[in-house]
């Protein structure tokens, strides 16, 4: 009996973990951090709910960390079994992973110096050194090839436009591992149009498909993210202010880091200030410029420029010393930092900072989960905690879903069109649960598609048997 168990982004964002079961194998489908409310947070910590040990392999769909952040703790935890993506979500993981542990010992010793944690002391969920051991672990995947992962199970990725080396991956349960049950995790599905990497491809056929649902309850809005982003930079500008945007380190700063470019070789911004202050974003901006295979043709036509091309006339910080001298800017400028949900990081000294003065611009660009400062900020918070301060609010908050990475649920059902059978049954995940209830509704209205809506830790059988609608 073949059985699919959901273990993570179960009418949640965050979290993606998708266990596969056969008679012989088991293979984990991402293996992701949950971040946002306490609540999942603290699944972080528990136990992992199965034995790592029997884990054949893990296969991961891209690089955040939302779906690769768990590794180290499995790793640390026994798993030592291959780690398959692609040679792009390699590279980022090498950068990403180190990163998000150091990050976290910073935050321990930190929060242990301060004594904000109830925790005596405080500890990283795991450390950098605990984050380049997982590394050793790793594999490259080519796009559309079948590769044999365990016994009777193969997987071919298929290229999802979310950020460089992200993938869709169907998934082969059978005798000799290509044929059989066929099933399609979407990954995070990417939006047509939008700069640096390819397109999102058409789906291969499934039986079963497993899909994202972030937007699935809102369309994008249709303006220009270019001239929206260079209204907010001038109308700070005007009135002495610093925009500051926190900002994932990969993916959406490299599209950020591209509007600049344009913005400022056009002179539609005033020559301020500009700096990228998140050295993951540095070294994820190398990432980006060295795998040419994934450009678009715009991106392709920039390259002649080098890593000069995105970082043209920007001030990189890589030290904290060089960090606190952006710290310390007064006037009218841009900062780009992450994280993107203002969860951790250098950002969160830039709001400290920022955030009392009315003159200044904090700019969302993506999605921010429940439970997150990016969230309460967006939603109006008069003031907000930062290491332990209750800092006040007074800077103009603006959120641009204009540069989300995120499908919407009509580019969604754009992508669904493309299979020329139905899939027996869909499973929402990687969404709220208003966006997975919404995106069921479109799909069972407009397709006629049978859906299910996961809880955490729900398992299925993948049965050869016709299913009841």
């Amino acid at each position: 009996m073949n059985t699919l168990r959901f273990l993570g982004a179960t009418r949640t964002v965050t979290g993606s973990k998708h266990l596969i079961t056969t008679g012989k194998s088991r293979i984990l489908i991402d293996c992701g951090l949950f971040q946002g409310l306490k609540e999942l947070r603290l699944k972080n910590w528990e136990p992992f709910p199965a034995d790592v040990r029997s884990l054949d392999a893990v296969v991961l769909t891209h690089a955040h960390i939302d779906h690769t952040g768990y590794l180290p703790r499995l790793v640390k935890d026994g798993f030592r079994g291959p780690i398959y993506a692609s040679s792009s979500t390699i590279g980022l993981c090498r950068i990403l992973l180190p990163d998000t542990g150091r990050l976290q010992e910073e935050d321990a010793r930190y929060v242990n110096k301060k004594g904000f944690s109830k925790h005596k002391p405080a500890l990283p969920l795991f450390t950098e050194s605990e984050a380049r051991s997982c590394l050793r672990y790793f594999r490259p995947l080519p796009f559309y090839e079948p590769v044999k992962v365990a016994p009777k199970i193969s997987v071919c990725l298929g290229q999802s436009g979310h950020i460089l080396g992200s993938a869709f991956i169907q998934v082969t349960l059978g005798r000799n591992g290509t044929e059989g049950q066929r099933v399609v995790f979407s990954g995070d599905l990417g939006r047509s149009s939008r700069p640096i990497i390819n397109d999102p491809a058409p789906p291969f056929e499934a039986d079963y498909l497993v899909l994202e649902s972030t937007y699935g309850d809102r369309q994008h809005p249709p303006q220009d993210a270019k001239a929206k982003l260079r209204d907010v930079i001038i109308r700070t500008a005007e009135r002495g202010g610093t925009v500051v945007i926190p900002s994932f380190a990969v993916g959406r700063m490299q599209e950020l880091l591209y509007l600049l470019t344009e913005l400022r070789e056009r002179n539609q911004i005033p020559e301020i200030p500009i700096f990228l202050d998140s050295p993951m974003a540095i070294s994820a901006t190398a990432e980006y410029l060295a795998h040419t295979e994934e450009h678009d043709a715009e991106m392709r036509a920039r390259m002649d420029g080098g890593i000069e091309t995105l970082l043209k006339r920007i001030t990189v910080t890589r030290s904290q010393n060089e960090s606190k001298r952006a710290i310390k800017h007064r006037g009218p400028g841009v900062i780009l930092s992450s994280s993107g949900m203002a969860v951790g990081g250098r950002v969160l000294h830039h709001l400290a900072t920022r955030l009392p003065d009315a003159r200044n611009t904090i700019l969302f660009v993506g999605y921010q989960a429940a439970g997150t400062r990016g969230r309460l900020l967006v939603e109006g918070a008069k003031e907000i905690k930062i290491y332990g301060e209750l800092i006040p609010v007074n800077a103009e908050i603006v959120q641009m879903e204009e540069l989300s990475a995120h499908a919407d649920y009509q580019e969604i059902l754009c992508w669904l069109s493309n299979f020329t059978k139905p899939p027996r049954r869909t499973f929402l995940v990687h969404g709220e649960e208003s966006a997975c209830e919404a995106l069921t509704r479109r799909i069972q209205d407009q397709l006629g598609w049978d859906c299910r809506i996961p809880v955490y830790g729900e398992e299925v059988e993948l049965s050869a048997d016709p299913l009841t609608r």
